[in-house]
């Protein structure tokens, strides 16, 4: 049987858990890195075939900088019920929130890392990236948690849902800086749409009620489709107050990623990132199921788009900002939910490139700068790390892991945020190929106090 596409190539799973202490590195680490770059991705157990790129089990790479060194590289398998053949539903058909892939992103938050599978409870782990188990932060979580929770920067709250496909549909819950549930809220109006991320600005939460929804003869594990007849909707609902959401109808397409959303000089909400159109979507599906015809990467003719939405007149507009193909967007994190100057994505090959490369857009004066990967080279999501001191938006490195099929081999870019296409700072030479997996982060030891000194 002809294997799925999600696990071969860049994609092909490693078989098991491994340590390595001393990396090489070419070029310089920039001494002020010092902390852990963790980053998640589906990497089922030898011998298991998911139906879904998304129902591998998650697996965390790490790099453990400091001082101008890369002391280590581990990579552990969150070590949920799942990974060990726990199903998902129970036998009374209620999912059960415990059994999670946990292979979509990994945060921290109040002294806490937490890996993210959005129908699931998060699970904890060390900062060695060994198994604690599922946070339901002291019971007060009683939903499923979304992978892309977002941090306001001036009050450390993290704000974050749980969706499903039967209602409640969605609920919105805030935990505060010291990492406490403050405020869980159910938001009516909300359909069974896949809201797999969403925004924040400093007065609003940003809703995606997008086309691609549940549709029980989906047999992949994950029960969506692209519907024509759904309303496509953004909603605006206030942070503060009532959970009442103004609903704006908006063109067909799909958003997994959003790259940020803020309010502009006219109190206009504006909301960023790649969208997909129904072909694109559906040849990103087989992909994602491995069906027949699937293109030969997982992500197709997702592009840069900006909508912007009027709470005084109701009045949504939309437009591409860049034809190019991205993914995985991401931004400076102290600028979440407000104005920004710069973005940065992975592009990936089509009419106008013809190999991966970090893309960096520039949102003030238009244009951009690529840093391509080289052929058979393959860029994860570019994570932004501030230097220290810095004053301007895009002073700092961007973290990112990549596979090189032809030599078998994988290592982490240093990259100088604020010139990628000059190529990268650092080369930190990782003692494995690093499967191509989805979101991480840069736990810095300033940062996170629970975790400072950590796992030698």
């Amino acid at each position: 049987m002809t294997k799925k596409p999600y696990l071969t190539g860049h994609y092909t799973p490693v078989t098991d858990e491994a340590t390595a202490h001393g990396l090489t590195v070419h070029g310089t680490l920039p001494p002020e890195l010092n902390g852990r770059y963790f980053r998640n991705g589906h990497n089922p157990k030898p011998g298991i075939t998911p139906t879904h790129w998304f129902k591998g089990s998650g697996m965390i790479h790490g790099v453990r900088l400091r001082d101008g060194r890369a002391e280590w590289y581990r990579n552990r398998w969150v070590h949920t019920p799942a990974l060990d053949g726990v199903p998902y539903l129970g036998a009374d058909g209620i999912p059960n929130l415990r059994a999670s892939d946990a292979a979509t992103h990994v945060i921290e938050h109040a002294g806490r890392i937490l890996a993210l599978q959005e129908a699931n409870l998060p699970y904890e782990l060390t900062p060695d990236l060994e198994t604690v188990g599922a946070h339901d932060f002291g019971g007060r979580l009683k939903t499923a948690m979304t992978a892309h929770p977002k941090t306001d920067p001036a009050t450390g709250d993290l704000h974050f849902f749980g969706y499903g496909p039967f209602p409640p549909h969605l609920t919105y819950h805030v935990a505060d800086a010291k990492g406490e549930i403050v405020r869980s809220e159910v938001v009516e109006g909300a359909g069974p749409s896949l809201m797999h991320d969403f925004g924040i600005t400093e007065r609003y939460v940003v809703w995606l009620d997008l086309p691609v929804v549940f549709h029980p003869e989906e047999h992949s594990g994950i029960p969506y489709r692209w519907n024509d007849r759904y309303t496509p909707r953004i909603g605006v609902m206030p942070r503060t107050g009532p959970a009442t959401v103004r609903w704006f109808e908006v063109e067909p397409g799909a958003l997994l990623h959003v790259a940020n959303a803020y309010e502009d000089e006219s109190g206009r909400v504006v909301l960023t990132g790649p969208r997909y159109d129904r072909g694109a979507w559906e040849q990103t599906w087989k992909f994602w199921i491995g069906a027949p015809g699937h293109a030969p990467q997982p992500m197709v003719g997702a592009t840069h788009y900006r909508w912007i939405l009027d709470p005084a007149t109701g009045v949504a507009t939309e437009e591409t900002l860049d034809d190019l193909i991205t993914e995985f967007p991401t931004v400076n994190e102290d600028v979440t939910g407000r104005p920004h100057r710069y973005s940065y994505a992975v592009a990936f090959p089509g009419p106008d490139l013809d190999a991966y490369a970090i893309v960096k857009h520039d949102h003030t004066a238009g244009g951009r700068e690529l840093m391509p990967m080289g052929p058979g080279r393959m860029p994860g999501e570019a994570v932004f790390v501030p230097a220290e001191g810095a004053t301007g938006e895009d002073e700092g490195y961007l973290l990112t892991v990549v596979s090189d099929l032809a030599e078998d081999a994988s290592q982490l870019l240093v990259i100088d945020a604020s010139a990628p296409g000059a190529g990268p700072l650092a080369v930190v030479e990782l003692p494995r190929r690093v499967p191509s997996g989805i979101h991480g982060s840069w736990i810095a030891d300033a940062d996170a106090p629970a975790v400072e000194g950590g796992a030698a």
